[in-house]
């Protein structure tokens, strides 16, 4: 990939690796990766439906970007051992998942007659607060969030009196803690976990249109075709996961967060009509730097050329992400999406004064607020740990680098009155 000299990505530098993994990916070197860990289709399918014992994987839409993601790891990812065997786990996963998925439908045809209604979804660029918005609200009795476990493994739907810890839980959480293992940072980054709430990509992944994908490794190609390609079967699986969870267990609401929602909210808003938007705000040059951090480090996962193509890169360069913005903007301005249901909070004013600013996004979005729920939003916030996984350092750029983003931003900043971080 050329890149220009002020793009973040071209002076990013990845931590050492535990002294464990580089000896494992050194040693790789001599195999036949391709050979020992197979990515090709016949043999993914074939591994799938030999440890489920099923063989529909439900209507065509997916396979043209599954062979397209495919053949982008092949020629693209330059994946070492680690990274392979990661991916192949991955990849067998989501079409295992997908393959209950279909099957629970084809048993339980009832499903499909669920209605989501008025879910809310917190959205905004990338580390611009999502993740502790999502916490927060998520501290609401009447809202209900999709865990890590319920993404990975939906089938069967699990019930609120249902024997507590589901046995899914733990195997979630031992493959995200893999990602601490192999990037120790990435705790102080990101802290995922099989029980706690994840992002909307996180359970599109069975759909194999998702950014998810362009975010874990070097596929450009396919990171390109997901960009350009009409965002709707992805949200017909989204709303397909939905249904199938509320089928055995139905919430006051849902809570979903996406910040790669941003280019999409039409297609959004097409799928759930009645949907509220928490658009998170903070300073985009701040969280431009945040985000080139974060790819990197998810990249160096699986690869030791973790930046040799331009995957996901719609969010982590400048122009295309105040090109998303711009859209953004004038889709509200010209009544594409309704602007009424759309409730922006500004990060710095809502940790200054969470209680005020719990109250206005409530009543912007027409929520009721009970005083049990406004109790424990706050207590949530009292309560979380400050730097329990280390805090997230970060390279945020010289200030002429800065002052260039800067200039890009002014619009959207002036739009949302979003003050400066940097």
């Amino acid at each position: 990939m050329s890149q220009a000299p002020s793009d973040r990505r071209s002076q990013w530098v990845p931590r050492p690796r535990p002294q464990w993994l580089q000896q494992m990916n050194d040693e790789g070197r001599a195999l036949d990766l391709r050979g020992v860990v197979p990515l090709d289709e016949e043999s993914l399918l074939h591994t799938a439906a030999q440890n489920t014992g099923l063989e529909d994987f439900g209507e065509e839409d997916w396979r043209e970007p599954f062979r397209i993601l495919l053949r982008s790891i092949d020629e693209e990812a330059n994946l070492n051992l680690m990274g392979r065997l990661y991916t192949r786990s991955d990849l067998l996963i989501h079409l295992e998942g997908r393959l209950r998925v279909i099957d629970w439908y084809k048993r339980n045809p009832q499903v499909e007659d669920e209605v989501i209604e008025a879910p809310v979804f917190v959205t905004g660029l990338p580390r611009s607060g999502t993740t502790i918005m999502q916490e927060i609200l998520g501290a609401d009795p009447g809202s209900r969030t999709v865990k890590m476990w319920e993404a990975k493994y939906p089938c069967p739907p699990p019930k609120a009196d249902d024997p507590a810890p589901d046995p899914r839980i733990a195997r979630a959480e031992a493959l995200t803690a893999l990602q601490d293992h192999i990037t120790p940072e990435w705790a102080s980054m990101h802290k995922v976990g099989g029980d706690l709430p994840v992002e909307c990509i996180e359970f599109t992944y069975s759909s194999f249109v998702s950014d998810a994908f362009s975010a874990s490794f070097q596929v450009p190609t396919y990171s390109a075709y997901v960009a350009n390609r009409d965002a709707g079967d992805a949200f017909r699986w989204h709303r397909r996961i939905l249904k199938l969870l509320q089928s055995a267990w139905r919430p006051e609401r849902w809570l979903l967060k996406g910040p790669t929602h941003i280019p999409h909210l039409p297609t959004l808003f097409e799928t759930y009509p009645d949907a509220r938007i928490v658009l998170m705000l903070r300073d985009p040059v701040k969280a431009l730097a945040s985000v080139v951090d974060v790819c990197g480090t998810l990249f160096w996962m699986r690869s030791d050329d973790p930046f040799s193509g331009d995957s996901y890169g719609h969010f982590l360069s400048a122009d295309p992400v105040v090109a998303n913005l711009e859209q953004m903007i004038a889709w509200i301005e010209d009544g594409v999406i309704p602007g009424d249901r759309i409730q922006p909070v500004r990060y710095l004013d809502f940790f200054a004064d969470p209680a005020s600013e719990i109250r206005k996004l409530y009543s912007g979005l027409d929520l009721p607020l009970t005083a049990e729920a406004e109790r424990s939003m706050l207590s949530y916030i009292d309560e979380k740990p400050k730097g329990k996984f280390g805090e997230h350092d970060y390279e945020t750029g010289e200030e002429s680098r800065i002052a260039e983003d800067r200039g890009k931003f002014k619009h959207f900043q002036d739009y949302f009155r979003i003050p400066d971080e940097l």
